[in-house]
């Protein structure tokens, strides 16, 4: 039955609550069916129980510092390349078109997309690898888990509790991606993600291996002519010529690299309708408990899809330009690490007082974890 309301007047929560109720399929998940959050708050007159996780994300400083953490290349090494935020922009926007065209929750699916990378340090998973390094010994390093922290302790933004107190459903998608470390997380192990989270996992695959073409063009590090090696670019890049024949040189890459994205995304969103359906799911709790992940590519985008990933990783993340700053990374954390073991007294009171409630080693992590790739170079400097 539909909410009852003033046409001239406000858009109200249960308005919102009633509009998933009506256009979403029944695997997805409602705003109203949440598990809720860990500390009991009154629902907001004008927003979803998701809308207020989406926007309590985009004001925490953990989001902002994205943008100066690496993607691939290093911020100072030019204002074209992606940062850890625009790639999360991307992420969102992307999946938030294939959540619409599936019908599953937008708001929730955008939120997990947001919150996606909050986990990761400076220098991008060069960093993440010198970090568990670092922490073998002390309860280890992991981006997903470290951004389930970062939301449930290490932000500050209330008075009564710590972290952003979000719902259960946007934390649980931090646990699920890596389903090993659920349990130890607090989470039901075995389960799978939601199809929203599943969602946003696919997305950001099919989006850092499209716009890293891109960007590894647009650095020199690799070509158009070499991707064309693999099947994906090269038939984007015929169709595009074909498609549109006069474009100049400059517009070609980008063309190409829309084309791509389309594609996956097309594909994406009639694969996984076909799985939805053959899998016999009615409900987001069966979706949870099936055996496999029911959202993904075709069998041959998937493979068109790992080609293009396994060619970038071959020949451009293991350039030696960017083997050099990976090495600089492990140099510069490594030297943070180490120098604030040997003397804590280097952390202020708040984080000393947070090491002897967590230890000083996992204190240490947390500080260095929330750093930009610019706070930890000057770090580096001044120690």
């Amino acid at each position: 039955m539909a909410a009852n309301h003033d046409p001239a007047g406000p858009v109200t929560r249960d308005e919102l609550e009633q509009r998933e109720h009506e256009v979403l399929i029944p695997q997805a998940l409602r705003s109203r069916d949440s598990h809720g959050r860990v500390h009991h708050e009154p629902e907001h007159e004008y927003r979803t129980a998701y809308m207020r996780d989406r926007d309590r994300i985009i004001h925490a400083s953990a989001f902002r510092k994205l943008e100066y953490k690496t993607q691939v290349f290093v911020n100072h090494e030019g204002d074209y390349y992606r940062t850890r935020l625009t790639h999360t922009i991307e992420v969102s926007q992307i999946a938030r078109t294939a959540a619409r065209a599936l019908r599953l929750n937008e708001d929730l699916t955008e939120t997990i997309a947001l919150s996606h990378d909050l986990g990761h340090g400076p220098f991008g998973h060069k960093g993440e690898y010198v970090l568990q390094e670092l922490m073998e010994d002390h309860g280890g390093f992991e981006h997903n888990a470290h951004g389930l922290r970062v939301v449930d302790v290490l932000e500050h933004r209330y008075p009564r509790w710590r972290g952003l107190n979000l719902t259960h459903e946007v934390r649980e998608a931090f646990a699920l991606h890596s389903p090993k470390d659920a349990s130890t997380l607090g989470f039901v192990k075995g389960l799978r993600p939601s199809l929203e989270a599943q969602l946003v996992d696919v997305c950001d695959s099919l989006t850092y291996v499209a716009h890293d073409c891109d960007d590894g063009i647009t650095s020199g590090l690799v070509t158009a002519d070499q991707l064309g090696e693999t099947d994906l670019w090269r038939d984007c890049w015929e169709r595009m010529l074909a498609e549109e024949p006069d474009l100049p040189p400059l517009l070609q890459v980008a063309a190409t690299v829309k084309r791509l994205i389309n594609a996956g995304v097309t594909d994406l969103v009639e694969s996984t309708r076909r799985r939805i359906t053959e899998a016999g799911v009615r409900t987001p709790d069966e979706v949870q408990a099936h055996p496999r992940h029911l959202v993904g590519f075709s069998k041959p985008m998937h493979r068109l899809q790992r080609a293009l990933s396994r060619y970038l990783y071959e020949h451009f993340y293991c350039h030696p330009r960017l083997m050099r700053m990976g090495a600089h990374a492990r140099r510069i954390l490594t030297g943070i690490f180490e120098a604030h073991q040997r003397e804590p007294r280097l952390l202020n009171e708040a984080q000393r007082a947070w090491a002897e409630e967590v230890g000083l080693e996992r204190a240490i992590c947390d500080r260095i974890a929330s750093l930009s790739d610019r706070e930890a170079l000057e770090e580096h400097e001044s120690l």
